[in-house]
Protein backbone atom coordinates (compact mmCIF):
# COMPACT_ATOMS: atom_id res chain seq x y z
CA UNK A 1 0.00 0.00 0.00
CA UNK A 2 3.09 2.57 0.86
CA UNK A 3 1.17 5.35 2.50
CA UNK A 4 2.24 7.40 5.10
CA UNK A 5 2.24 6.16 8.39
CA UNK A 6 3.65 7.48 12.01
CA UNK A 7 5.94 4.20 12.35
CA UNK A 8 9.01 3.14 10.08
CA UNK A 9 9.23 -0.47 8.34
CA UNK A 10 13.23 -0.07 7.98
CA UNK A 11 15.63 -2.47 9.39
CA UNK A 12 17.45 0.77 11.80
CA UNK A 13 20.18 -1.06 12.70
CA UNK A 14 21.72 -4.56 12.43
CA UNK A 15 23.66 -7.14 14.10
CA UNK A 16 26.43 -7.86 11.61
CA UNK A 17 27.80 -4.80 12.88
CA UNK A 18 28.23 -5.73 16.32
CA UNK A 19 31.79 -7.61 16.27
CA UNK A 20 33.16 -4.51 14.98
CA UNK A 21 31.66 -2.28 16.86
CA UNK A 22 32.54 -4.49 20.13
CA UNK A 23 35.97 -3.90 18.43
CA UNK A 24 36.15 -0.40 18.60
CA UNK A 25 34.22 -0.17 22.40
CA UNK A 26 36.84 -2.62 23.93
CA UNK A 27 39.77 -0.43 21.79
CA UNK A 28 38.00 2.63 23.73
CA UNK A 29 38.09 0.92 27.01
CA UNK A 30 41.79 0.29 26.92
CA UNK A 31 42.37 3.63 26.57
CA UNK A 32 41.14 4.12 29.82
CA UNK A 33 42.18 1.44 31.74
CA UNK A 34 39.14 -0.40 32.25
CA UNK A 35 37.60 -3.54 31.96
CA UNK A 36 34.13 -3.64 30.88
CA UNK A 37 31.53 -0.68 29.86
CA UNK A 38 27.65 -0.80 30.47
CA UNK A 39 25.61 -0.01 27.83
CA UNK A 40 21.58 -0.06 28.65
CA UNK A 41 18.63 0.44 26.78
CA UNK A 42 17.63 3.59 28.67
CA UNK A 43 18.02 7.23 27.79
CA UNK A 44 19.08 9.91 30.99
CA UNK A 45 15.17 10.00 31.72
CA UNK A 46 14.93 6.47 32.06
CA UNK A 47 12.15 5.62 29.50
CA UNK A 48 11.16 2.96 28.08
CA UNK A 49 10.97 4.78 24.83
CA UNK A 50 14.09 7.51 23.66
CA UNK A 51 15.32 9.35 20.91
CA UNK A 52 16.94 8.11 17.99
CA UNK A 53 20.09 9.35 19.35
CA UNK A 54 19.94 7.60 22.56
CA UNK A 55 19.53 4.20 20.36
CA UNK A 56 22.82 3.16 22.20
CA UNK A 57 22.16 -0.55 22.55
CA UNK A 58 20.57 -1.02 19.18
CA UNK A 59 23.71 1.01 17.91
CA UNK A 60 25.86 -1.52 19.71
CA UNK A 61 24.38 -4.44 19.13
CA UNK A 62 21.58 -4.66 16.54
CA UNK A 63 18.45 -5.14 19.46
CA UNK A 64 15.79 -2.98 19.05
CA UNK A 65 13.57 -3.90 21.49
CA UNK A 66 12.62 -1.31 24.54
CA UNK A 67 14.09 -3.06 27.39
CA UNK A 68 17.50 -4.80 28.06
CA UNK A 69 20.92 -3.78 28.12
CA UNK A 70 24.55 -5.39 27.06
CA UNK A 71 27.72 -5.43 29.15
CA UNK A 72 31.29 -5.34 27.02
CA UNK A 73 34.54 -6.94 29.01
CA UNK A 74 37.75 -7.37 27.16
CA UNK A 75 37.39 -11.33 26.86
CA UNK A 76 33.15 -11.40 26.98
CA UNK A 77 30.06 -9.97 25.75
CA UNK A 78 26.54 -10.33 26.95
CA UNK A 79 22.94 -8.81 26.65
CA UNK A 80 20.64 -8.98 28.79
CA UNK A 81 16.77 -9.54 27.57
CA UNK A 82 13.48 -10.59 29.57
CA UNK A 83 11.32 -12.95 28.57
CA UNK A 84 9.22 -10.78 26.34
CA UNK A 85 12.78 -10.71 23.93
CA UNK A 86 14.65 -14.24 24.16
CA UNK A 87 13.26 -14.92 20.66
CA UNK A 88 13.67 -11.72 19.00
CA UNK A 89 17.23 -11.32 20.65
CA UNK A 90 18.72 -14.30 19.03
CA UNK A 91 17.40 -13.00 15.69
CA UNK A 92 19.11 -9.90 15.96
CA UNK A 93 22.21 -10.05 17.29
CA UNK A 94 25.46 -11.27 16.24
CA UNK A 95 26.19 -14.47 18.72
CA UNK A 96 29.51 -12.18 20.11
CA UNK A 97 26.85 -11.02 22.48
CA UNK A 98 25.97 -13.81 24.90
CA UNK A 99 22.06 -13.88 25.60
CA UNK A 100 21.41 -13.85 29.28
CA UNK A 101 18.21 -14.26 30.94
CA UNK A 102 17.50 -11.30 33.22
CA UNK A 103 15.97 -11.15 36.04
CA UNK A 104 16.72 -14.43 36.73
CA UNK A 105 20.74 -13.48 36.11
CA UNK A 106 21.64 -10.51 37.57
CA UNK A 107 24.38 -8.54 36.04
CA UNK A 108 26.34 -7.99 39.31
CA UNK A 109 25.96 -12.08 39.26
CA UNK A 110 27.21 -11.95 35.61
CA UNK A 111 30.27 -10.38 36.52
CA UNK A 112 30.99 -11.75 39.97
CA UNK A 113 31.46 -15.15 37.97
CA UNK A 114 34.34 -13.80 35.64
CA UNK A 115 36.49 -12.21 38.24
CA UNK A 116 36.98 -11.39 41.83
CA UNK A 117 37.89 -7.65 40.82
CA UNK A 118 37.54 -5.94 37.84
CA UNK A 119 36.63 -2.08 37.15
CA UNK A 120 33.51 -1.79 35.15
CA UNK A 121 32.81 2.21 33.75
CA UNK A 122 29.29 3.35 32.72
CA UNK A 123 27.61 6.74 32.10
CA UNK A 124 26.16 8.12 35.22
CA UNK A 125 23.33 9.81 33.77
CA UNK A 126 22.11 6.56 32.40
CA UNK A 127 21.99 4.47 35.97
CA UNK A 128 19.66 5.49 38.33
CA UNK A 129 20.82 5.35 42.17
CA UNK A 130 19.71 1.60 43.29
CA UNK A 131 20.79 0.05 39.95
CA UNK A 132 24.44 1.15 41.03
CA UNK A 133 23.90 0.21 44.51
CA UNK A 134 22.98 -3.67 42.88
CA UNK A 135 25.57 -3.27 40.61
CA UNK A 136 28.10 -2.83 43.91
CA UNK A 137 27.13 -6.40 44.85
CA UNK A 138 29.42 -7.87 42.31
CA UNK A 139 31.96 -6.54 44.19
CA UNK A 140 33.82 -4.57 41.39
CA UNK A 141 35.07 -1.41 41.22
CA UNK A 142 32.85 1.27 39.72
CA UNK A 143 33.44 4.09 37.73
CA UNK A 144 31.49 6.74 36.65
CA UNK A 145 32.89 7.81 33.03
CA UNK A 146 31.68 10.24 29.91
CA UNK A 147 29.34 7.85 27.63
CA UNK A 148 31.89 5.60 25.46
CA UNK A 149 29.75 4.76 23.01
CA UNK A 150 28.66 8.34 21.73
CA UNK A 151 32.67 9.41 20.55
CA UNK A 152 32.07 5.88 18.00
CA UNK A 153 28.46 6.87 16.90
CA UNK A 154 29.49 8.87 13.95
CA UNK A 155 26.16 9.38 12.63
CA UNK A 156 24.47 9.50 15.73
CA UNK A 157 21.10 12.03 15.59
CA UNK A 158 20.80 14.92 17.07
CA UNK A 159 18.56 15.61 19.95
CA UNK A 160 14.74 16.45 19.56
CA UNK A 161 14.11 20.33 19.13
CA UNK A 162 9.76 19.97 19.70
CA UNK A 163 8.36 22.21 21.46
CA UNK A 164 6.49 21.47 24.32
CA UNK A 165 2.89 22.62 24.50
CA UNK A 166 -0.06 22.57 27.55
CA UNK A 167 -2.48 19.97 28.33
CA UNK A 168 -5.56 22.01 29.14
CA UNK A 169 -7.08 21.61 32.20
CA UNK A 170 -10.33 20.46 31.08
CA UNK A 171 -8.87 17.26 29.68
CA UNK A 172 -6.20 17.35 32.72
CA UNK A 173 -9.15 17.66 35.26
CA UNK A 174 -6.87 19.64 37.59
CA UNK A 175 -4.72 22.46 36.82
CA UNK A 176 -0.97 22.62 37.77
CA UNK A 177 -1.04 24.98 40.25
CA UNK A 178 -2.77 23.00 42.16
CA UNK A 179 -0.50 20.28 41.34
CA UNK A 180 2.21 21.57 42.79
CA UNK A 181 0.47 23.19 45.67
CA UNK A 182 -0.95 19.57 46.59
CA UNK A 183 2.23 17.93 46.59
CA UNK A 184 4.09 20.76 47.70
CA UNK A 185 2.26 20.12 51.08
CA UNK A 186 3.36 16.40 50.98
CA UNK A 187 7.22 17.29 51.22
CA UNK A 188 6.49 20.06 53.80
CA UNK A 189 4.69 17.38 56.16
CA UNK A 190 7.77 15.05 55.75
CA UNK A 191 10.03 17.92 56.43
CA UNK A 192 11.69 17.71 52.80
CA UNK A 193 12.76 20.70 51.28
CA UNK A 194 12.47 19.52 47.50
CA UNK A 195 11.81 16.25 45.51
CA UNK A 196 14.17 15.87 42.30
CA UNK A 197 11.81 14.87 39.84
CA UNK A 198 13.49 12.93 36.66
CA UNK A 199 10.83 11.10 34.67
CA UNK A 200 9.29 12.61 31.47
CA UNK A 201 5.64 11.66 32.55
CA UNK A 202 6.10 12.68 35.62
CA UNK A 203 7.14 16.54 34.42
CA UNK A 204 4.27 16.54 31.92
CA UNK A 205 1.51 15.60 34.40
CA UNK A 206 2.56 17.69 37.24
CA UNK A 207 3.33 20.76 34.86
CA UNK A 208 -0.28 19.94 32.41
CA UNK A 209 2.41 19.63 29.72
CA UNK A 210 3.20 17.29 26.67
CA UNK A 211 6.10 16.95 24.07
CA UNK A 212 7.04 14.89 20.85
CA UNK A 213 10.27 14.25 21.86
CA UNK A 214 9.98 10.92 21.99
CA UNK A 215 8.33 8.93 18.93
CA UNK A 216 4.47 7.72 20.16
CA UNK A 217 4.43 8.88 23.45
CA UNK A 218 3.84 12.73 24.17
CA UNK A 219 6.15 13.86 26.78
CA UNK A 220 8.76 16.59 27.22
CA UNK A 221 12.35 15.61 28.00
CA UNK A 222 12.94 17.25 30.92
CA UNK A 223 13.95 17.09 34.93
CA UNK A 224 11.94 19.09 37.43
CA UNK A 225 12.51 20.05 41.03
CA UNK A 226 9.78 20.55 43.33
CA UNK A 227 9.99 22.90 46.12
CA UNK A 228 8.17 22.49 49.43
CA UNK A 229 6.45 26.01 48.63
CA UNK A 230 4.96 24.68 45.76
CA UNK A 231 7.47 26.74 43.22
CA UNK A 232 9.11 24.25 40.04
CA UNK A 233 12.95 24.51 38.49
CA UNK A 234 12.41 23.07 35.00
CA UNK A 235 15.35 21.86 32.90
CA UNK A 236 14.85 21.60 29.23
CA UNK A 237 16.51 23.13 26.02
CA UNK A 238 14.93 26.71 27.25
CA UNK A 239 13.56 27.32 23.49
CA UNK A 240 11.34 24.57 24.55
CA UNK A 241 8.93 26.15 26.60
CA UNK A 242 8.46 29.47 24.48
CA UNK A 243 5.23 28.68 23.55
CA UNK A 244 3.95 27.66 26.92
CA UNK A 245 5.75 30.36 29.28
CA UNK A 246 1.93 31.99 30.60
CA UNK A 247 1.13 28.25 30.99
CA UNK A 248 3.47 27.69 33.45
CA UNK A 249 3.44 30.91 35.19
CA UNK A 250 5.74 32.95 37.44
CA UNK A 251 5.73 30.02 40.02
CA UNK A 252 7.69 27.70 37.42
CA UNK A 253 11.53 28.78 36.35
CA UNK A 254 12.84 27.41 33.32
CA UNK A 255 16.81 26.40 33.24
CA UNK A 256 18.81 24.43 30.60
CA UNK A 257 20.38 21.40 31.66
CA UNK A 258 23.74 23.19 31.98
CA UNK A 259 22.44 24.73 35.08
CA UNK A 260 21.28 21.39 36.72
CA UNK A 261 24.83 20.86 38.96
CA UNK A 262 24.40 24.42 40.15
CA UNK A 263 20.96 24.69 41.25
CA UNK A 264 21.32 20.93 42.66
CA UNK A 265 24.37 22.42 44.71
CA UNK A 266 22.41 25.25 46.19
CA UNK A 267 19.58 23.83 47.51
CA UNK A 268 18.63 23.32 51.01
CA UNK A 269 18.37 19.92 52.46
CA UNK A 270 16.82 17.35 52.83
CA UNK A 271 16.16 16.85 49.23
CA UNK A 272 14.02 14.02 48.08
CA UNK A 273 15.07 11.61 45.25
CA UNK A 274 13.49 8.45 44.10
CA UNK A 275 16.25 5.53 43.65
CA UNK A 276 14.53 3.78 41.12
CA UNK A 277 14.16 6.71 39.05
CA UNK A 278 17.35 9.32 39.97
CA UNK A 279 20.40 9.23 37.82
CA UNK A 280 23.30 8.35 39.77
CA UNK A 281 24.81 11.52 38.34
CA UNK A 282 22.17 13.32 40.56
CA UNK A 283 23.06 11.67 43.69
CA UNK A 284 26.65 12.39 42.83
CA UNK A 285 26.15 16.13 42.20
CA UNK A 286 23.97 16.29 45.51
CA UNK A 287 26.77 14.45 47.97
CA UNK A 288 29.55 16.47 46.42
CA UNK A 289 27.86 19.57 47.61
CA UNK A 290 26.95 18.46 50.56
CA UNK A 291 23.18 18.39 50.79
CA UNK A 292 21.85 16.27 52.72
CA UNK A 293 18.93 13.53 50.79
CA UNK A 294 16.47 11.17 51.65
CA UNK A 295 15.19 8.42 49.19
CA UNK A 296 11.61 8.27 49.00
CA UNK A 297 9.05 7.33 45.86
CA UNK A 298 8.48 10.23 43.16
CA UNK A 299 5.97 12.21 43.90
CA UNK A 300 4.01 12.35 41.17
CA UNK A 301 4.32 8.60 40.54
CA UNK A 302 0.92 7.46 42.53
CA UNK A 303 -0.75 10.47 42.25
CA UNK A 304 -0.55 10.51 37.86
CA UNK A 305 -2.02 6.95 38.03
CA UNK A 306 -4.85 7.25 39.95
CA UNK A 307 -6.89 8.88 36.97
CA UNK A 308 -9.27 12.13 38.44
CA UNK A 309 -12.77 11.86 36.96
CA UNK A 310 -12.12 14.04 34.51
CA UNK A 311 -9.28 11.52 33.11
CA UNK A 312 -11.54 8.59 32.87
CA UNK A 313 -14.06 10.41 31.01
CA UNK A 314 -11.58 11.22 28.50
CA UNK A 315 -10.21 7.72 28.24
CA UNK A 316 -14.03 6.11 27.79
CA UNK A 317 -14.30 8.91 25.06
CA UNK A 318 -11.02 8.08 23.46
CA UNK A 319 -11.61 4.09 23.30
CA UNK A 320 -15.26 4.25 22.15
CA UNK A 321 -13.72 6.45 19.49
CA UNK A 322 -10.68 3.86 18.66
CA UNK A 323 -13.16 0.98 18.92
CA UNK A 324 -15.15 2.31 16.13
CA UNK A 325 -11.81 2.60 14.13
CA UNK A 326 -10.78 -0.94 15.32
CA UNK A 327 -14.27 -2.29 13.91
CA UNK A 328 -13.63 -0.79 10.74
CA UNK A 329 -10.41 -2.25 10.86
CA UNK A 330 -11.96 -5.79 11.40
CA UNK A 331 -14.18 -5.69 9.24
CA UNK A 332 -11.88 -4.54 6.14
CA UNK A 333 -9.81 -7.94 7.58
CA UNK A 334 -13.01 -10.03 7.60
CA UNK A 335 -13.25 -9.01 3.79
CA UNK A 336 -8.71 -8.97 2.77
CA UNK A 337 -6.96 -11.60 5.35
CA UNK A 338 -6.94 -13.99 2.75
CA UNK A 339 -6.13 -12.24 -0.70
CA UNK A 340 -2.46 -11.98 -0.06
CA UNK A 341 -2.02 -9.00 2.10
CA UNK A 342 1.34 -8.61 4.02
CA UNK A 343 1.47 -8.00 7.69
CA UNK A 344 2.77 -4.04 6.80
CA UNK A 345 -0.23 -3.75 4.97
CA UNK A 346 -2.19 -4.63 8.36
CA UNK A 347 -0.31 -1.64 10.04
CA UNK A 348 -1.16 0.62 7.20
CA UNK A 349 -4.83 0.13 6.72
CA UNK A 350 -5.55 0.35 10.79
CA UNK A 351 -3.66 3.48 11.23
CA UNK A 352 -5.57 4.91 8.56
CA UNK A 353 -8.78 4.04 10.01
CA UNK A 354 -7.27 5.89 13.51
CA UNK A 355 -6.50 8.82 11.23
CA UNK A 356 -9.98 8.88 9.56
CA UNK A 357 -10.92 9.65 13.29
CA UNK A 358 -9.73 13.05 12.85
CA UNK A 359 -8.32 13.28 16.00
CA UNK A 360 -5.36 10.99 16.23
CA UNK A 361 -2.21 12.59 17.31
CA UNK A 362 -0.09 9.42 17.28
CA UNK A 363 -0.30 5.91 17.62
CA UNK A 364 0.76 4.93 21.07
CA UNK A 365 3.81 2.37 20.13
CA UNK A 366 4.81 0.73 16.88
CA UNK A 367 1.72 -1.59 15.49
CA UNK A 368 2.64 -5.41 16.24
CA UNK A 369 1.10 -7.08 13.52
CA UNK A 370 2.51 -10.69 13.64
CA UNK A 371 1.46 -13.33 11.30
CA UNK A 372 2.41 -17.24 11.85
CA UNK A 373 5.72 -17.76 13.44
CA UNK A 374 5.96 -13.84 13.74
CA UNK A 375 3.57 -13.80 16.10
CA UNK A 376 5.60 -16.12 18.72
CA UNK A 377 7.65 -13.05 18.85
CA UNK A 378 6.07 -11.06 21.79
CA UNK A 379 6.63 -7.48 20.94
CA UNK A 380 7.43 -8.20 17.14
CA UNK A 381 7.83 -5.15 14.89
CA UNK A 382 7.60 -5.73 11.57
CA UNK A 383 10.09 -4.60 8.54
CA UNK A 384 10.37 -4.61 5.08
CA UNK A 385 13.10 -7.79 5.66
CA UNK A 386 10.69 -9.56 8.03
CA UNK A 387 7.23 -8.87 6.13
CA UNK A 388 4.92 -11.96 6.17
CA UNK A 389 2.12 -12.78 3.76
CA UNK A 390 -0.92 -13.47 6.03
CA UNK A 391 -1.66 -17.02 5.20
CA UNK A 392 -4.75 -19.87 5.73
CA UNK A 393 -4.25 -21.60 8.22
CA UNK A 394 -2.22 -18.67 10.33
CA UNK A 395 -2.90 -16.86 13.35
CA UNK A 396 -2.02 -12.96 13.16
CA UNK A 397 -1.51 -10.63 16.54
CA UNK A 398 -2.36 -7.27 16.17
CA UNK A 399 -1.69 -5.29 19.24
CA UNK A 400 -1.51 -1.28 18.76
CA UNK A 401 -2.99 1.60 19.97
CA UNK A 402 -3.53 5.81 19.68
CA UNK A 403 -2.61 8.84 21.55
CA UNK A 404 -5.56 11.34 21.55
CA UNK A 405 -5.46 14.41 23.28
CA UNK A 406 -8.49 12.91 26.01
CA UNK A 407 -6.68 9.30 26.16
CA UNK A 408 -4.42 6.87 25.32
CA UNK A 409 -5.08 2.95 23.87
CA UNK A 410 -3.72 -0.27 23.86
CA UNK A 411 -6.01 -2.79 22.34
CA UNK A 412 -4.53 -6.45 20.98
CA UNK A 413 -6.66 -8.49 19.27
CA UNK A 414 -5.86 -12.03 17.64
CA UNK A 415 -7.22 -13.11 14.34
CA UNK A 416 -8.37 -16.12 12.14
CA UNK A 417 -6.68 -16.51 8.47
CA UNK A 418 -8.64 -18.82 7.22
CA UNK A 419 -9.56 -21.95 8.81
CA UNK A 420 -7.14 -22.77 11.96
CA UNK A 421 -6.32 -25.89 13.61
CA UNK A 422 -7.88 -27.06 17.21
CA UNK A 423 -4.73 -26.30 19.24
CA UNK A 424 -4.60 -23.07 17.97
CA UNK A 425 -8.66 -22.45 18.85
CA UNK A 426 -7.64 -24.33 22.60
CA UNK A 427 -5.38 -22.07 23.10
CA UNK A 428 -7.29 -18.91 22.18
CA UNK A 429 -10.02 -19.71 24.21
CA UNK A 430 -7.34 -20.85 27.71
CA UNK A 431 -6.30 -17.14 26.63
CA UNK A 432 -9.66 -15.85 26.50
CA UNK A 433 -10.49 -17.47 29.98
CA UNK A 434 -7.56 -15.54 31.54
CA UNK A 435 -9.18 -12.56 30.16
CA UNK A 436 -12.56 -13.19 31.68
CA UNK A 437 -11.30 -14.07 35.20
CA UNK A 438 -9.42 -10.79 35.69
CA UNK A 439 -12.47 -8.46 33.87
CA UNK A 440 -14.96 -10.49 36.35
CA UNK A 441 -12.89 -10.28 39.68
CA UNK A 442 -13.86 -8.72 42.92
CA UNK A 443 -10.95 -8.48 45.62
CA UNK A 444 -10.35 -6.46 48.97
CA UNK A 445 -9.04 -3.23 49.39
CA UNK A 446 -5.22 -3.85 49.72
CA UNK A 447 -4.96 -5.97 46.78
CA UNK A 448 -2.08 -6.00 44.54
CA UNK A 449 -1.36 -6.70 41.35
CA UNK A 450 0.71 -10.48 42.28
CA UNK A 451 -2.20 -11.65 43.64
CA UNK A 452 -4.46 -11.24 40.91
CA UNK A 453 -1.97 -12.40 38.13
CA UNK A 454 -2.29 -15.85 38.57
CA UNK A 455 -6.24 -15.66 37.38
CA UNK A 456 -5.68 -14.97 34.35
CA UNK A 457 -2.95 -17.94 34.16
CA UNK A 458 -4.75 -21.11 35.56
CA UNK A 459 -6.36 -21.98 32.49
CA UNK A 460 -3.22 -22.00 30.52
CA UNK A 461 -1.15 -23.40 33.84
CA UNK A 462 -4.06 -26.44 33.50
CA UNK A 463 -3.05 -27.04 30.29
CA UNK A 464 0.89 -26.93 30.99
CA UNK A 465 1.36 -23.44 29.27
CA UNK A 466 2.42 -20.03 30.23
CA UNK A 467 3.81 -16.93 29.27
CA UNK A 468 6.93 -14.86 29.73
CA UNK A 469 5.74 -11.20 30.69
CA UNK A 470 3.06 -9.75 32.86
CA UNK A 471 -0.20 -9.86 32.56
CA UNK A 472 -0.88 -6.31 32.65
CA UNK A 473 0.71 -2.86 32.72
CA UNK A 474 -0.66 0.85 33.71
CA UNK A 475 -1.75 3.48 31.11
CA UNK A 476 -1.47 7.03 31.20
CA UNK A 477 -3.94 9.37 29.92
CA UNK A 478 -2.58 11.08 27.03
CA UNK A 479 0.36 9.92 28.75
CA UNK A 480 2.97 6.89 27.88
CA UNK A 481 1.52 3.63 26.91
CA UNK A 482 3.50 1.77 29.52
CA UNK A 483 3.08 3.63 32.92
CA UNK A 484 3.82 2.71 36.81
CA UNK A 485 4.01 1.86 39.33
CA UNK A 486 0.71 -0.37 38.88
CA UNK A 487 0.86 -3.34 36.96
CA UNK A 488 -0.71 -7.21 37.23
CA UNK A 489 2.19 -9.06 37.65
CA UNK A 490 4.03 -11.37 40.09
CA UNK A 491 6.59 -8.89 40.92
CA UNK A 492 4.23 -6.18 41.80
CA UNK A 493 3.53 -5.57 45.45
CA UNK A 494 1.70 -1.89 45.19
CA UNK A 495 -2.21 -1.97 46.26
CA UNK A 496 -4.50 -1.57 43.30
CA UNK A 497 -6.58 1.58 44.27
CA UNK A 498 -9.96 3.55 42.19
CA UNK A 499 -9.01 5.44 38.90
CA UNK A 500 -5.54 3.34 38.23
CA UNK A 501 -6.11 2.26 34.58
CA UNK A 502 -4.22 -1.49 33.58
CA UNK A 503 -4.15 -3.68 30.59
CA UNK A 504 -5.55 -7.19 30.95
CA UNK A 505 -3.60 -8.92 28.30
CA UNK A 506 -2.38 -12.61 28.83
CA UNK A 507 -1.11 -14.32 25.89
CA UNK A 508 0.50 -17.41 24.82
CA UNK A 509 3.61 -18.27 21.95
CA UNK A 510 4.59 -21.15 20.56
CA UNK A 511 8.26 -20.52 18.82
CA UNK A 512 7.90 -20.79 15.27
CA UNK A 513 4.29 -21.69 14.88
CA UNK A 514 2.40 -18.69 16.29
CA UNK A 515 1.53 -16.81 19.20
CA UNK A 516 -1.62 -15.34 20.68
CA UNK A 517 -2.80 -12.52 22.65
CA UNK A 518 -6.07 -10.54 24.12
CA UNK A 519 -5.88 -7.64 25.82
CA UNK A 520 -8.21 -5.25 27.15
CA UNK A 521 -7.80 -2.25 29.29
CA UNK A 522 -9.24 -1.74 32.53
CA UNK A 523 -9.80 0.51 35.13
CA UNK A 524 -10.08 -0.12 39.12
CA UNK A 525 -13.27 0.79 40.24
CA UNK A 526 -15.36 0.68 43.99
CA UNK A 527 -17.39 -2.70 43.89
CA UNK A 528 -20.51 -2.74 44.81
CA UNK A 529 -21.38 -4.73 48.22
CA UNK A 530 -22.63 -8.21 48.05
CA UNK A 531 -26.01 -9.58 50.23
CA UNK A 532 -24.40 -11.97 53.23
CA UNK A 533 -21.08 -10.49 52.55
CA UNK A 534 -18.88 -8.66 55.20
CA UNK A 535 -20.08 -5.34 55.69
CA UNK A 536 -16.77 -4.23 56.97
CA UNK A 537 -14.98 -5.17 54.04
CA UNK A 538 -14.75 -2.61 51.03
CA UNK A 539 -14.31 -4.62 47.52
CA UNK A 540 -12.66 -3.54 44.51
CA UNK A 541 -13.04 -4.38 40.78
CA UNK A 542 -12.54 -3.96 37.02
CA UNK A 543 -14.28 -1.30 34.73
CA UNK A 544 -14.08 -2.67 30.98
CA UNK A 545 -12.40 0.86 28.70
CA UNK A 546 -12.29 -1.58 25.26
CA UNK A 547 -15.04 -2.45 23.47
CA UNK A 548 -14.24 -4.30 20.32
CA UNK A 549 -15.31 -7.93 19.22
CA UNK A 550 -13.21 -10.91 19.57
CA UNK A 551 -13.11 -13.51 17.34
CA UNK A 552 -16.22 -15.90 17.97
CA UNK A 553 -13.99 -18.59 15.01
CA UNK A 554 -11.41 -19.10 17.90
CA UNK A 555 -13.51 -19.63 20.63
CA UNK A 556 -14.05 -23.01 21.93
CA UNK A 557 -17.51 -22.57 23.65
CA UNK A 558 -17.33 -26.13 25.12
CA UNK A 559 -14.11 -25.43 27.26
CA UNK A 560 -15.97 -22.17 29.21
CA UNK A 561 -17.87 -22.61 31.80
CA UNK A 562 -21.68 -20.95 31.47
CA UNK A 563 -20.81 -17.90 33.41
CA UNK A 564 -17.53 -17.39 31.28
CA UNK A 565 -19.92 -17.95 27.84
CA UNK A 566 -22.74 -15.53 29.36
CA UNK A 567 -19.24 -13.00 29.93
CA UNK A 568 -18.63 -12.87 26.42
CA UNK A 569 -22.12 -12.75 25.20
CA UNK A 570 -22.76 -9.55 27.39
CA UNK A 571 -19.25 -8.17 26.21
CA UNK A 572 -20.62 -8.46 22.69
CA UNK A 573 -23.77 -6.75 23.63
CA UNK A 574 -22.11 -3.69 25.11
CA UNK A 575 -19.81 -3.52 22.26
CA UNK A 576 -23.27 -3.26 19.82
CA UNK A 577 -24.89 -0.89 22.45
CA UNK A 578 -22.28 1.56 22.53
CA UNK A 579 -20.61 1.23 19.11
CA UNK A 580 -23.66 0.41 16.68
CA UNK A 581 -25.12 4.01 16.67
CA UNK A 582 -21.94 5.65 14.93
CA UNK A 583 -20.80 2.90 12.10
CA UNK A 584 -21.19 2.95 9.11
CA UNK A 585 -23.60 0.54 7.16
CA UNK A 586 -20.97 -1.85 6.10
CA UNK A 587 -19.19 -2.13 9.72
CA UNK A 588 -22.48 -2.57 11.79
CA UNK A 589 -23.04 -5.53 9.20
CA UNK A 590 -19.76 -7.05 10.12
CA UNK A 591 -20.02 -6.04 14.08
CA UNK A 592 -23.64 -7.23 14.26
CA UNK A 593 -22.49 -10.63 12.93
CA UNK A 594 -19.46 -10.74 14.91
CA UNK A 595 -21.28 -10.15 18.02
CA UNK A 596 -23.84 -12.92 17.89
CA UNK A 597 -24.00 -14.85 20.89
CA UNK A 598 -21.92 -18.11 21.39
Amino acid sequence: MGVAVFQSFETEFSGATGPERLGKLRAAMARIGVDGFIVPRTDMFQGEYVAPGDERLAWLTGFSGSAGFAVAMREAAAIFVDGRYRIQVRQQVDPVFEPVDWPETTLAQWIAERAAVQVIAYDPWLHTVDEIAKLAESGAELRPVANLIDPLWQDRPAAPTALFFAQPDELAGEGAASKRYRLAEGLKSKGQRAAVITLTDSVAWLLNIRGADIAHNPVPQAYAILHDDGRCDLFCGPEKTAEIAEHLGAEVTVHGFDRLTEVLGQLPGPIRIDPSSCPQVIAQALAAAGVTTVEGQDPCVLPKAIKNPVELDGMRAAHRRDAIAMCRFLAWMAQVATTGITEIDVVERLEQFRRDTNALREISFDTISGTGPNGAVIHYRVTHDSNRTLADGDLIVVDSGGQYVDGTTDITRTLAVGTVGEEERRCYTQVLRGVIAISRARFPVGVAGAHLDALARQFLWADGLDYDHGTGHGVGAYLCVHEGPQRISRLSTLPLEPGMILSNEPGYYRPGAFGIRIENLIAVCEAPALPGGDAHRKYLGFETLTWVPLDRRLIDAGLMSRDEVAWVDEYHRNVLDKLVPDLDAVTQQWVTAACAPL
